[in-house]
């Protein structure tokens, strides 16, 4: 995922001695947060779904509950209404038939009748006694309202006039009486007593007691607002009572013709039996919170295992994101060890799972990468030819050495070795023999230099370099004695026997140099100097500095030499054995420099042949030999030239179509000149040789061999 933004982890180093910082990224959000955070998520997910299915069955079961128990209540009520209903009736009966009531309607004293009507009321607990006579008018009122006035509820009265008795919720003076009706016989009707009993609070509070619901009474009359008559509700519930049946919002009702009120309750709306052209209607109430209590203590419960199950959760997901998280932690403090070059901490395995499978792949990665650093170490440190230590880990040591040497005071030598006519060996016999020589040589010096400090190295080709610690010169000369006697036998390589000689240099700290690139360089220049010599062995000097940089700026030099016509032709005579009347001469070069003087072929012609620039001194040479044989024949000099040859030059394609143009713009015939090569040019690529001299050969020319009897022909 790798992202911004990240903390930063550092690294230090890159092996076992740090010597920087690499940093990691590592991600801002750990694994265990959002274990722990996803196992957290899940379980409050479970409860909050466990708690909303509890609250929708609760609420339905309240509500299924307290409709049925609304529905129970009503029919309590009815008939509750009913026996009280009956009850009334039967102590009206029982008080029309008493003698002495009779007795005093007979008087048609209307105070008498009031007493006893007021007496008999006392007796049954009835609010309101009226006498109605057969006329209708009322004879007697407790209340002393309606007098002689006709009875207020003529159908009641009607319909007792049919049944013997009637009953009906009446308003009478603006409160609500439950009032019955019966004949007074004597046998025959002669008046009617009604007995009102009031509604109210105590009534509802019986109602309440019996059904186990809030029971209100209201009432209007015509078109005037609702009146609560009783109630066993509080004083603020009843106002809201009134004001939702005001507002009818009791319309919806469910199946069993229930509401559910704004407090939370069922009502059930019923309306009651009335007269005189007023309504009475009953509401019962059954609050939801009795039936919900139980899912209230449920979800008490719940929330309480929810809580627990919660903290179980967080532990039991901090244990499993521990277990999960710790290895991986320390498999990544593993890879930071790796990505800093230690590879001594292996990850354990003890693990089947996942895990340990990953942690298997770490260490499976990890020898692989210990493998491939090891490999490249040994490519950039060691020839893969000898395996010896290269050019880079010898510079290395070197350097490491000498910083040792200065702490104490100590001394060190450097030696350097080249072997001489190596590129004979591999020219003749080939790469692979050559290759089979340097492992020989190798070893040689091996069995030479074995102490654990010394070091040898392979600087490439078939130079070598040791390097002796706490070594003087004469430590390094007596090693390089060694090695040059070990070098002495004979090498049997592929059924081929070779002879090999070396030239070795040696430069030491702090006698000839304090740096590492100082000594090399010197112990180089003494092996050139022991090589040049044929002194097999030598030690820097000044002397040899001096050569060197003499060499340097020589070969600078001679590149300006053809340029400004520094080169001059000087002609040895040649006496030929038999009678002939030509004669015949060596063309022999020689560099006049301004400011060295003469100087010798020798220290010139060889760093031209290493350089390649000996073509251009080959051409000045055949055109300025060519031009003055022509002059002396024109003179009448019969004169016969020969030239030397480089291998260089016998490797050059053009040389024949060169020599022959020449020869044509000097009018000079082929055969006055004699082309001298070397054996060894001949032998460094025959089959290129042999073919630009017989080119040569067709042109006319001599061919020779110079020094005969000096190289291989000996």
């Amino acid at each position: 995922m790798f992202r911004l933004p990240q903390a930063i982890v550092p690294i230090h180093g890159t092996g076992a001695n740090t010597a920087g910082d690499v940093f990691l990224p590592m991600p801002t959000r750990s694994l265990q947060t959002r274990i722990i955070a996803l196992f957290l998520t899940l379980m409050v997910l479970v409860q909050v779904g466990g708690f909303v299915l509890i609250n929708t069955v609760g609420m339905a079961a309240a509500r299924k509950t307290a409709g049925d128990e609304l529905v129970a209540g009503a029919r309590v009520f009815d008939r509750l209404l009913e026996q009280d209903t009956q009850r009334l009736v039967q102590g009206a009966r029982l008080m029309s038939a008493d003698y002495a009531f009779r007795e005093a309607i007979a008087t048609g004293d209307a105070d008498t009748i009031t007493s006893v009507l007021s007496n008999h009321g006392r007796r049954i607990d009835a609010d309101v006694m009226m006498l109605v006579g057969l006329d209708q008018r009322v004879i007697a009122d407790t209340l002393g309202a309606t007098m002689g006035a006709m009875f207020p509820f003529p159908a009641l009265l009607a319909k007792a006039e049919a049944a013997q008795e009637s009953a009906a919720m009446v308003l009478l003076r603006g409160r609500l009486y439950e009032l019955v009706l019966v004949p007074v016989l004597a046998p025959l009707p002669i008046a009617w007593v009604a007995l009102g009993f009031g509604v109210n609070d105590a009534l509802a509070q019986d109602l309440n007691r019996l059904t186990g619901q809030q029971v209100s009474f209201l009432s209007r009359q015509g078109n005037d607002p609702w009146r609560l008559q009783a109630s066993t509700l509080l004083e603020l519930d009843r106002a809201a009572l009134l004001s939702d049946v005001e507002a009818d919002r009791f319309a919806g009702r469910d199946d069993a013709g229930n509401s559910l009120h704004s407090d939370g309750a069922l009502t059930r709306i019923l309306p009651l039996p009335a007269r005189a052209g007023g309504a009475v209607t009953a509401v019962l109430q059954q609050p939801l919170s009795s039936a919900l209590e139980p899912f209230r203590r449920l979800q008490r419960q719940l929330a309480l295992i929810s809580v627990l199950a919660v903290a179980i959760s967080i532990i039991a997901s901090l244990m499993i994101a521990r277990g999960i998280v710790r290895p991986l932690r320390e498999l990544a403090r593993v890879a930071r060890r790796i990505a800093a070059g230690n590879y001594s901490t292996v990850p354990a395995t003890p693990r089947a799972d996942e895990i340990g499978a990953l942690a298997s792949a770490f260490r499976t990665m990890q020898e692989g990468l210990i493998a491939r650093e090891s490999r490249i170490m040994d490519l950039a440190y060691r020839d893969t030819l000898t395996a010896l230590p290269n050019r880079a880990l010898y510079s290395e040591r070197l350097d490491q050495a000498i910083e040792a040497a200065a702490r104490v005071d100590s001394a060190l030598a450097v030696l350097l070795m080249d072997l001489d006519h190596f590129k004979d060996v591999n020219d003749s016999l080939g790469h692979p023999i050559g290759d089979m020589l340097l492992c020989e040589v190798s070893a040689r010096v091996q069995s030479v230099v074995r102490r654990s400090t010394e070091t040898v190295a392979r600087l490439g080709g078939d130079e070598f370099a040791i390097l002796l610690p706490d070594a003087t010169v004469a430590d390094a000369k007596q090693i390089a004695a060694e090695i040059m006697h070990a070098l002495e036998a004979p090498m049997t390589l592929d059924g081929h026997l070779v002879d090999v000689r070396a030239s070795i240099g040696i430069a030491a700290f702090p006698a000839h140099g304090r740096e590492s690139a100082t000594l090399l360089r010197r112990a180089d220049v003494a092996m050139y100097a022991a090589k040049r010599k044929n002194l097999g062995v030598a030690v820097w000097d000044d002397d040899y500095d001096q050569h060197s940089s003499d060499r340097l700026s020589l070969m600078s030099d001679l590149r300006q030499a053809v340029d400004n016509d520094e080169l001059t032709l000087v002609y040895q005579p040649k006496v030929p054995l038999g009678s002939t009347s030509e004669n015949y001469v060596e063309a022999l070069v020689r560099w006049r420099h301004p400011t060295r003087g003469v100087v010798p072929p020798l220290e010139f012609i060889p760093f031209a042949e290493q350089t390649g620039y000996i073509r251009a001194i080959t051409q000045w040479v055949l055109a300025h030999a060519v031009a003055q044989c022509a002059a002396w024949r024109a003179e009448g000099l019969a004169m016969n030239v020969s030239i030397n040859l480089s291998a260089r030059d016998l490797m050059d394609p053009e040389l024949p179509e060169r020599f022959a143009l020449m020869l044509q713009q000097n009018f000079c015939a082929a055969r006055w000149f004699t082309l001298e090569i070397t054996e060894s040019a001949i032998l460094d690529d025959p089959a290129h040789a042999i073919e630009n001299l017989k080119r040569l050969n067709a042109l006319g020319c001599r061919l020779a061999i110079d020094d005969y009897g000096t190289g291989y022909s000996s």
